[in-house]
């Protein structure tokens, strides 16, 4: 297995660089202050740094729990497995859930993919439309493979919310098909709008809803959850034991201490109202300095993600580079042969004079190959 591009870029990129690339939070709005007081106080107990349940702290799964019901997806705690970020609830599920394959979206997330290959799991891919992933594919793909990997909520890379009518017609098809649903949300409650309906609501003995606090809190946590059938997370606990016998102790207990503190809703709500603008100034920084770029505004979650007609954008990564600015080429996100013209844009980490900036460099290097390779054209025809 070769490493994620993403992973090798930020190893690359310097403190002077304006990236686009990594799937980052903004660390400004970490809410650093209400933690060390939770620190404190978890800190007082030294059950905090002592070995903890494999399932994942009481408490916090509890909290979490009753977020679900809360939003109508009635849930207990026993129904909730705390992972080491989503990441690991990935990992869990390939190595224990999927014997015959899983059919992803086109483009996919690169940490899925990777965990899949990892598990030796065959991948068929779907490609995604307007509304969601196209169903008569889709169809097809899950009678082959028994399971789907979807993001409803903000998919990465493309920032696309499957609309309310597909995400019925993919609970009717798994559920037809007998098939299970990996449904990734980390992105859920990063909406500009409105929320969403998760399609495992429909089908929640035959789905795993993962979801995670890195882009709500803070990825250095490593915190995530599942949320599925006892009897399912049973096989995923026997796994998890054999990797790392339980998440964090003292993570999971500083989440829930700033959760008891602090609550979760007016954080979320800063960080929407945050995440919007920052949307904004990219957007308006794209249209007004790259107009080539074609892309769709996302309701939601951290990225943006559009085409350059006719560009293989992996040339221009390096000229990028160059210039101090890097971002993810979409060919990245693709399994098999991948479409060459599109990439994918971060807007949560940079602010917009940053934003403004990048957008400018990545114009100049896209007109200087441009003229180049029409140069080099004219000379070959010569």
């Amino acid at each position: 297995m070769k490493r994620q591009f993403i992973r090798e870029i930020l190893d690359v990129i310097t403190a002077d660089t304006i990236s686009f690339a990594g799937g980052l939070p903004d660390a400004d709005l970490f809410p650093t202050d209400a933690f060390k007081v939770a620190a404190d106080r978890v800190l007082s107990d030294p059950a905090s740094l002592q070995y903890s349940r494999s399932q994942g702290y009481a408490p916090l799964r509890e909290k979490i729990a009753q977020r679900y019901t809360d939003a109508g997806f009635e849930t207990r705690a026993d129904e909730i497995l705390i992972t080491t970020g989503s990441q690991q609830a990935i990992n869990l599920i390939a190595l224990s859930m999927l014997p015959f394959g899983v059919t992803v979206e086109l483009p996919a997330y690169l940490g899925a993919l990777g965990a899949f290959r990892l598990a030796k799991t065959k991948t068929d891919g779907v490609a995604l439309e307007h509304d969601g992933i196209a169903m008569t594919p889709f169809r097809r793909s899950i009678a082959r493979t028994g399971a789907a990997y979807l993001i409803p909520d903000f998919q990465n890379p493309t920032g696309l919310r499957y609309s309310d009518a597909k995400r019925n017609a993919v609970a009717k098809a798994l559920l037809d098909a007998d098939a299970l649903l990996i449904e990734d949300a980390p992105y859920s409650e990063l909406y500009f709008d409105h929320a969403s309906r998760p399609i495992s609501t429909a089908m929640p003995d035959r789905s795993f809803h993962l979801g995670s606090f890195s882009k709500i809190l803070a990825p250095g946590l490593r915190v995530g959850w599942v949320r599925a059938s006892e009897a399912n997370l049973r096989r995923l606990i026997i796994v998890k034991e054999a990797i790392d016998l339980h998440t964090s102790t003292l993570d999971q207990r500083l989440i829930d201490a700033f959760w008891e503190a602090e609550g979760l809703d007016r954080h979320l709500s800063t960080l929407r109202i945050h995440y919007r603008a920052k949307k904004n100034a990219l957007s308006g920084a794209l249209r007004t300095q790259l107009p080539d770029f074609i892309f769709d505004e996302p309701h939601g979650g951290m990225f943006l993600y559009g085409r350059l007609p006719g560009y293989d954008t992996r040339m221009l990564v390096n000229h990028c580079l160059e210039r101090g600015v890097a971002y993810v080429p979409g060919s990245e996100f693709y399994p098999g042969t991948p479409a060459l013209d599109e990439l994918r844009l971060n807007f949560t980490h940079t602010d917009p004079a940053q934003m403004h900036r990048g957008v400018r460099l990545m114009a100049e290097a896209y007109r200087e190959q441009v003229v180049s390779k029409i140069t080099g054209l004219a000379k070959a025809t010569a």
